[in-house]
């Protein structure tokens, strides 16, 4: 489907919004002579015109600088304007606008249009939109909101930026704020995404504290406990790649807890794998975990930290199979 009429006309919106802004000339003077109405309908061409770009897939600039745009009565070519007007600098315009207008809430919602218009092309750009917009949500207290557009960010550094230390910082602020609402499931999912990546990066610690937090707060809830036994799983194997006695303390202390993970695969699993490890037996170590693996799946998560603990025993061969 041929777009490139659709990417004309957006040009030239972006244009005649430009014009009619310029017109009111400085914003106090517009406003107070009168121009305010014309400063909104710029807002409104700008986001039309950010949505032609979105129709033509032109999330960021890839502007026709060969066709010539008629404007008013002169003829204006495309490379008069800057590469990066498209989607998502007319949806950051748009909020600009909005902002100056006192329309807080639309301006919010104009830049995380243009976040989103942004993650197709330049994550970077995308982060600042979804940022300007978590500063004037917070500022309004929708901290809710907040909290959802810092869980987006997050993603972004997951798997655009592979910025695994910036993800979590976003997460835990997601959790925090989700927290003053009282939102604890939502604060839960947060911060098991930050205690997942702990791990990853060998802050075991922290990981422990987040594992174990989380799964004292659902072992109580009828529909939530049955969750309880993997997040404490994942606490003693990061218990036990930092100490095999840390660890055993921990597993009784859980059992203690939570007495239904006494009868878990998970908990039986951990005193096979401590057994094995204080006999220094590769061979009774990966048994066990092969066991384990053909009823319940292992993920690359808990293969990777049960290849660290494997890695601790004196002759071990890198493989759990």
């Amino acid at each position: 489907m041929d777009t490139s009429g659709k990417e004309k006309e957006a040009i030239q919106l972006m244009a005649d919004a430009d014009k009619k802004v310029k017109s009111t000339g400085s914003f106090l003077g517009g406003m107070f002579g009168g121009g305010s109405h014309k400063v909104e309908d710029a807002c409104e061409m700008y986001c039309r015109s950010a949505n032609m770009f979105k129709m033509a897939k032109n999330w960021n600039g890839a502007c026709f600088r060969q066709h010539l745009i008629i404007c008013s009565t002169r003829y204006v070519t495309a490379s008069s304007f800057p590469c990066s007007p498209a989607a998502g600098a007319a949806f950051c315009k748009a909020a600009r606008l909005h902002m100056q207008l006192q329309n807080k809430h639309d301006s919010a919602v104009s830049f995380i249009d243009a976040g989103n218009a942004y993650k197709k092309s330049d994550p970077n750009e995308a982060i600042k939109c979804l940022n300007a917009a978590i500063d004037i949500y917070t500022d309004m207290g929708r901290f809710t909101i907040a909290a959802k557009h810092h869980i987006s960010i997050a993603e972004i550094y997951e798997s655009e930026l592979v910025d695994m230390e910036k993800a979590i910082a976003h997460y835990e602020q997601a959790a925090d704020y989700y927290k003053g609402e009282e939102s604890n499931s939502s604060a839960n999912k947060c911060l098991l995404k930050v205690g997942a990546y702990c791990a990853q990066l060998e802050q075991y610690q922290k990981s422990i504290e987040i594992y174990e937090q989380v799964g004292a707060n659902v072992m109580d809830n009828p529909l939530l406990k049955y969750s309880a036994k993997e997040y404490f799983f994942k606490a003693s194997l990061c218990h036990f790649i930092v100490d095999e006695l840390n660890a055993k303390i921990a597993i009784e202390k859980y059992e203690e807890m939570f007495p239904a993970f006494s009868d878990s695969r998970e908990c039986k699993l951990l005193k096979k794998l401590l057994e094995a490890h204080e006999e220094q037996n590769i061979e009774a170590f990966t048994e066990a975990v092969k066991e384990f693996d053909s009823i319940s799946r292992l993920d690359q998560w808990h293969t990777t930290l049960l290849l660290r603990i494997k890695k601790t025993i004196q002759g071990e061969e890198g493989d759990l199979k």
